[in-house]
């Protein structure tokens, strides 16, 4: 067996030992969870996986591709939690291994696994794997449509022997602007849109030379368009343009303004990415300073690098919905700096100097401190309450009756160790043994928060709503969140397809004459509504927080 062969299944049977096992051990959050897999859920109840639908209505913010994928793993585990969440983690599996193998490529063996441990035991790159949502998948194609086009530029001028690429222009122009197309039937054209700022940076900076030409540039992008064209072409023939209307629309009104809630401030991301990519991120940093890179084509991949960060980073801080996965795809620039980080310490051509080391001990004591802190301030909860938003929701999901047992001190105190021992290692240039202790740390403290707090934290946020939504399985009644936005009344309610469209009238479902009960609940914040002033909708329960009615068909 060759070598990267079989460090490839190492990385796949360790991806898989990370990612796969406990994927269905807690609910879904809403939104984004619940919302994706409500619509993969809809596309095998109705068997149209051509349109995608939530509330069993066309839904217009998202093109199908990680809906297939979800509903391909409902059809063969059922609509649970863990179908909902398998495809990212194939997706980390199948990313590690691509990250392996273009390292290696670029800068030998050593690097290759350095880079997919990087992204393996970085918190946010990993816990993404471990999710339900759509940017994993994104991010990955956008990646690959970027790197092969980056090959082809360098097959046409002739920067990297033929040993390093070896397929020809345009092959590598299709398969990275077909890649590129799978980017955008999972999310939307701001793929192609990121892709070619990326591109226009690049040429600016380069004085305008031209490293593919205007032709080349033209076929990769019919070649990025190839499966886009076709399902929207599809969808425009069958149900007209309302789809590329409202999209259009949609993500408009996420770049102008904040949407549903999700403002933030012009620094939003670089927090994120610098708390989120821990402990990546740290050394990333150095990257962006001057480094000794011996070959032209590495040093040009370090630019590509460079200006894929700074496009992404850029662009959605200018976006003025701030959402912690919008600059999820800086996780591929920012791991690759720190890699090259990495093996230079590893080659002592720089050093493990204060800045490293004070990044380290900053921001993995902020991770060390909360893990450690929150067990305990669970036992002191008149203290927390104290100092929490004072609005009734939040001081009512503070009651929300959690066994906390005192274990849950342990990824913090394994971090603290794992921090102490790696700082040692690499201020005695230890480097390799520094490398896998601090990554693969990380990345079983990133397996023991999830095991001891994930499902608290859903215990307090949501699950007292989602226990009322499960227990309307298989009645024959309507569920209804009135004054808030939620997707769990459909999934956990395992909502049939809706019959009688009058379902879709709050006032009808408040004063008509209802064909079956109406299950309704609000959060504890709305206060004199409908529910609680007209005689036949009856309180039937509270529960931190969230209040529970029943309006009965008469």
């Amino acid at each position: 067996m060759n070598q990267k062969l079989f460090y490839s299944l190492v990385l796949a049977v360790v991806g898989a030992l990370f990612f796969i096992p406990f994927l269905g051990g807690v609910r879904l959050f809403d939104w984004d969870e619940i919302n994706f897999a409500e619509c993969s859920r809809e596309m095998v109840v109705l068997g149209d996986y051509l349109r995608v639908h939530i509330d069993f209505k066309p839904f217009y913010e998202k093109p199908p591709f990680f809906f297939w994928c979800q509903s391909l793993m409902m059809n063969l585990f059922g609509p649970t939690e863990f179908a909902a969440r398998l495809p990212n983690a194939i997706c980390g599996i199948i990313t590690l291994i691509y990250l392996y193998h273009l390292g290696s490529k670029l800068h030998g063996h050593r690097f290759g696994l350095i880079w997919a441990l990087a992204y393996l035991g970085s918190v946010t790159p990993h816990l993404y794997f471990r999710s339900g949502i759509i940017d994993p998948f994104f991010n990955l194609f956008i990646f690959g449509g970027l790197v092969n086009l980056i090959f082809a530029s360098w097959k046409r001028e002739g920067i990297a022997s033929n040993l390093l690429i070896t397929r020809g222009v345009w092959n590598y122009l299709f398969i990275g602007g077909f890649v590129l197309g799978m980017g955008i039937i999972t999310k939307g054209p701001v793929a192609y849109l990121i892709v070619c700022l990326v591109l226009g940076i690049y040429w600016m900076l380069s004085r305008f030379r031209w490293f593919i030409t205007p032709a080349q540039f033209i076929f990769y992008s019919l070649a990025a368009s190839l499966l886009s064209v076709t399902w929207y072409g599809i969808e425009t023939l069958q149900h007209g343009a309302t789809f590329a209307r409202e999209f259009l629309s949609y993500n408009f009104r996420l770049f102008s303004q904040p949407d549903a809630g999700h403002a933030g401030f012009p620094g939003y991301h670089f927090i994120i990415l610098l708390v989120g990519c821990f402990p990546a991120s740290i050394f990333a940093i150095r990257a962006f300073g001057s480094l000794f890179i011996e070959r032209s084509y590495q040093r040009e991949f370090r630019r590509w690098m460079l200006i894929l960060f700074w496009v992404v980073l850029i662009l959605f801080s200018v976006v003025q919905s701030k959402i912690v996965h919008y600059s999820s795809l800086c996780y591929f620039p920012v791991t690759y700096l720190a890699t090259l980080t990495l093996t230079h310490l590893e080659d002592r051509k720089i050093q493990f100097n204060n800045w490293l080391r004070a990044g380290l001990i900053i921001v993995g004591g902020v991770f060390v401190l909360a893990t450690i802190a929150l067990p305990i301030l669970a036992h002191r909860m008149d203290l927390v309450k104290s100092i929490a938003d004072q609005d009734a929701f939040t001081q009512a999901n503070l009651n929300a009756s959690i066994n906390w047992t005192g274990w849950e001190v342990l990824p913090g105190i394994w971090l603290f160790i794992i921090l102490v021992l790696t700082i040692r290692w690499f201020s005695r240039y230890e480097v390799n043994r520094a490398v896998v202790t601090l990554f693969g740390g990380m990345a079983v403290f990133i397996t023991l928060t999830l095991w001891f707090f994930i499902g608290r934290i859903e215990g307090i946020s949501q699950a007292a709503a989602m226990r009322f939504f499960e227990r309307a399985q298989g009645q024959n009644v309507y569920v209804k969140a009135y004054g808030y936005r939620s997707y769990g009344p459909f999934f956990y309610t395992r909502k049939p397809p809706v019959t009688n469209p009058n379902y879709y009238n709050d006032n009808w479902l408040l004063r008509g004459k209802i064909d079956k009960d109406v299950w309704f609940i609000k959060k504890n914040t709305d206060r004199n509504t409908p529910l609680d002033s007209l005689p036949d909708i009856q309180k039937t329960g509270s529960e931190n927080g969230f209040v529970f009615y029943r309006r009965r068909a008469r």
